[in-house]
């Protein structure tokens, strides 16, 4: 009930107000049924923005880091993300890719929309990472379409760091739904998940027009961040 009073009374309006959303594409995803929509992730703010503008509710994954925060701040958050339709995914330890190919496939078997951001993380320079097969794994296990969604616009609007976003209008394009019933029965084959994978991100690639990076984005950044730690060690000459 409040993940619709958010929806169409307190944060939806909002969300309208401050982005201005232009919407394409819309058409795309099924009025009915299980699928999965798959975007780009620049922004904070792209949680809360396509929920905003669907017109069928949808469940993202999300970092459990969003529900575990410490004291009334972190429960509030909790409580929020829950509320907008968000489901806690542990991304720590082996067995995390599996618990979260879990949480999506029971969103699936309802009949739902579910959302996922294949790269795995928000990109923090504004280009597009290589996507991980997890993605895959639930389309073809799920037997379900997958919608390609682009967010152009978020990543200038609220870059990392920057806690309030600015006011300016973004796009949210939709693309045509991708059937992958040819891989059926296929789903434990790791050329078949990365192929799927693949074709997905080339197809968000084409619609947001990102440059595209074929390395992880959790890689690349944790490599960017050790490069600047070891460059402020560097004695001055």
């Amino acid at each position: 009930m409040f993940y619709y009073v958010l929806k169409y009374v307190l944060l939806g309006p909002l969300l309208r107000l401050m982005f201005r959303p232009r919407i394409e594409g819309l058409e795309h995803v099924p009025d009915t049924g299980a699928a999965i929509v798959a975007g780009n992730h620049l922004s904070f703010s792209d949680h809360f923005l396509m929920p905003a503008i669907l017109k069928r509710r949808i469940t993202f994954l999300a970092k459990a880091e969003y529900f575990t925060g410490p004291g009334l701040k972190g429960r509030l958050t909790a409580f929020f993300f829950r509320s907008a339709g968000q489901i806690p995914v542990d991304r720590s330890g082996k067995e995390a890719g599996q618990a979260a190919i879990r949480e999506g496939l029971g969103v699936l078997t309802k009949g739902e929309l579910l959302g996922i951001y294949p790269e795995g993380t928000r990109s923090h320079d504004g280009r597009l990472y290589k996507g991980k097969v997890g993605v895959a794994a639930m389309a073809l296990k799920a037997g379900v379409p997958v919608v390609p969604c682009a967010m152009i616009g978020t990543f200038e609007a609220q870059p990392p760091g920057q806690k309030i976003p600015s006011l300016r209008p973004v796009t949210i394009r939709f693309g045509e739904a991708l059937d992958f019933s040819r891989y059926a029965g296929m789903e434990n084959q790791k050329a078949a998940l990365r192929a799927v994978t693949d074709e997905i991100m080339y197809a968000i690639l084409e619609l947001s027009g990102q440059e595209y990076v074929d390395r992880y984005a959790a890689v690349v950044k944790a490599e960017e961040q050790e490069a600047a730690k070891k460059s402020r060690r560097m004695p001055l000459s």
